[in-house]
Parts: structure tokens; sequence; C-alpha cells
């Protein structure tokens, strides 16, 4: 590397941690004025509020604002750069644009090698701490308003639930249905159903079953209560939407598959998830381009000031893009990854075609 290439480096990479650990000190300053009646009401531990909660809510939260921090650090820098000459004197000697670019795109390259790490690794981790904590000192224990639940625990068994309870895991009109191909093998129905804690099993309460055999002869049975052993868990009932954030990348492969071989809902928020972990992140290239591309001529009227605002309505239209294109996919319109990638794509189609016209 030279001189220059260590100069912009060390511009870029100083001026976004700067600007990063500035917005993410504002916003916990901010977090805590907002959650302090949670704390001293939940009597939450000073320990619990800094490392449990705190100390993995900067990993999640620099992650977020990263594409947007780097975008705004390279307006900055470059713009006063351009401003002082040094640009024009960088081409003048004859260093071409696409030789000036290697020190930037080497810095997006580190920023989002680091954020895929955050993102796959580092996050998932933090964030089943962050969560734990937020479950037990901010929000509460869960409590489940689902009604007429209905599930397929593993292929060929359904049941149902009229109504789960989660704080005292109980439910009300439960049945068990399992099927051979489109014929009925066994049905349990039960007036309610409990966790056994200490067994590990359910507990059906005023319970029918009937069960089918090959040659169609039918066996009935009937009784005021009887242990019996179900594919299903207390945790099934109480899983929340954002649980997904603490799954590494083989955990939400593997919840993807069970969710829908279970007929869930929210199959694709979970999938716009998996593939905005791998997406976003490249996001710093297109904007870091966009922001060389925008910044690097000088401007008699505005200097600074104009390549700030002009650059802020660039990053915030991509953020906005990136929410729209994943909400449009959350609802089936478009594919997650279709959605998840377009943003850089046709941003990216943007930084080439203006970036052209500065070579």
């Amino acid at each position: 590397m030279k001189k220059l290439d260590i100069y912009i480096l060390r511009k870029f990479i100083g001026t976004f941690i700067y600007s990063i650990s500035l917005i993410s000190i504002i916003i916990i300053v901010f977090d805590i004025a907002e959650k302090l009646d949670d704390f001293l009401t939940r009597h939450a531990p000073f320990k619990g509020i800094v490392i449990d909660y705190y100390c993995n809510f900067v990993p999640f939260l620099v992650n977020q604002f990263s594409p947007l921090f780097i975008f705004i650090s390279v307006v900055f820098f470059t713009s006063r750069m351009a401003a002082r000459s040094e640009i024009v004197a960088i081409l003048s000697s004859g260093v071409s644009f696409r030789r000036f670019m290697y020190p930037y795109m080497l810095g997006s390259f580190l920023i989002a090698s680091l954020s895929l790490y955050l993102n796959h690794v580092v996050i998932p981790n933090a964030n089943k701490t962050r969560l734990r904590f937020e479950n037990r000192y901010i929000h509460g224990q869960y409590h489940n308003n689902n009604i007429n639940i209905h599930r397929q625990i593993s292929p060929g068994v359904f049941i149902y639930v009229e109504v789960y309870h989660t704080e005292s895991n109980t439910g009300e009109k439960f049945s068990l249905e399992e099927m051979n191909g489109q014929k009925l093998k066994y049905k349990l129905m039960s007036d309610n159903i409990m966790w056994d804690s200490t067994k590990k099993e359910w507990r059906v309460y005023n319970y029918f079953i009937r069960t089918i055999a090959d040659d169609g002869s039918e066996k009935l049975s009937a009784g005021p209560e009887k242990d019996t052993v179900i594919n299903l868990k207390p945790s099934d009932f109480a899983e929340q939407v954002n649980d997904v954030e603490a799954m590494n990348y083989k955990e939400l492969n593997k919840y993807i598959d069970q969710q829908r071989m279970v007929g869930s809902s929210n199959i694709l928020f979970f999938e716009v998830e998996k593939y905005k972990r791998t997406a976003f992140p490249f996001a710093a290239f297109v904007l870091t381009f966009i922001g060389v591309a925008l910044s690097s001529r000088k401007v008699r009227g505005g200097g600074t000031g104009l390549h700030l605002g002009i650059g802020l309505l660039v990053a915030f239209s991509f953020i906005l893009f990136m929410q729209v294109s994943t909400t449009f996919a959350e609802g089936g319109i478009i594919s997650p990854i279709i959605a998840v990638w377009i943003p850089n794509i046709l941003y990216g189609l943007l930084a080439f075609f203006y970036g052209a016209g500065c070579t």
C-alpha cells in the first residue's frame, strides 16, 4: 500500500468509527431514559443492565447503522478532501479514478466482512442474552393470545388447541390426529392438556381415544386422565417472531424447515431475515462507491454541507427502498431473496453509471 492508500483508509475507518460510536452513545442514552422505569420497577440488576443488555445491544446497534454511517463517513471526509483540492491534485498526478477507489473498496471490504461475521456469529449469540433480559425485565412474561391453534408436529401428525395458557402451560379443547395418507389412523381428544415439568410429558384430562386398524376395525377408549408422550414442548407455544434474531445461520435454516412443516404463517419473514444477513453487509460497497462519486467533485456553493445533504437523501432512500422491498416479500408479492438483494443491485447500477462519469 502506498502513502495515499494509507491516508484515505485511515480517514475512512477513523471517521466511520467516530461517527458510529457517537450515534451509538446517543441512542444508548435515549434508550436508558426510555427503559429506566422498567429497570426500576422489575428490579433489574446493574450488572445485568450493563453486561447482559447493553454490551449485547451494541453489536446489534453498530451493525444496524453501519451502511448508513459508511456512506456518511465517505461523503464527509471525501467532500473535505475535494474542498481542499486534494482530489484534484491526486487525479492530476496521474492516478486514475479507478485506482483512487482502491482504499475505499478495501475499507468497505473490512467493514462488510466484520458485518457478515457479526450477522452470522456474534449478534445471534449476543441476542440470546439480550432477548432473555428483555423478556424478564422489560417486556415481562410472554402471554400467548392465539386461539384455535393448528400445528403439524411431525409428518402426518396434527394437533389442535383452542386456547393455550403460557403462564400455567395448560391448554383447552385439545385434539391430536395421526394420518396414514388420507386415512385417519389415530385420534385423541381431551377437554384439557397440561405439561408435567417433572416427567417432561403431557397429561390429558377427560380424554377419548379412537384407534383405527388397517382392516378398518376401531378401538375406543376413554378416561378421566392419562399421561402421554407428544412431540411438542411448551416452548413451541411461547416462540415469538423476534426469536429468530437469536439463531445463527444453521439454527435458522433448521427452524425454517420446522416452521414450514407446521404451516407457520411467518415463513416469509424468517426467510427475509436469513437472506438479509448476507445482503445487508454488501450495501457497504454500493454506498461507498456512490458516496465517493458524489462527493469527489469540488462544488463552489455548498461544499461539504451540500454533499452531506444529498448523501443523506440517497442513504435514507436506500434504507426506505430496502424496507419497502422486504415488506413486499413478507406479503408474498416477491421472493424474499430477490427482495433483499434488489436494492443492492439497483443502487449498484446507479453507482456504476454515476461512477463512469467520474472516470
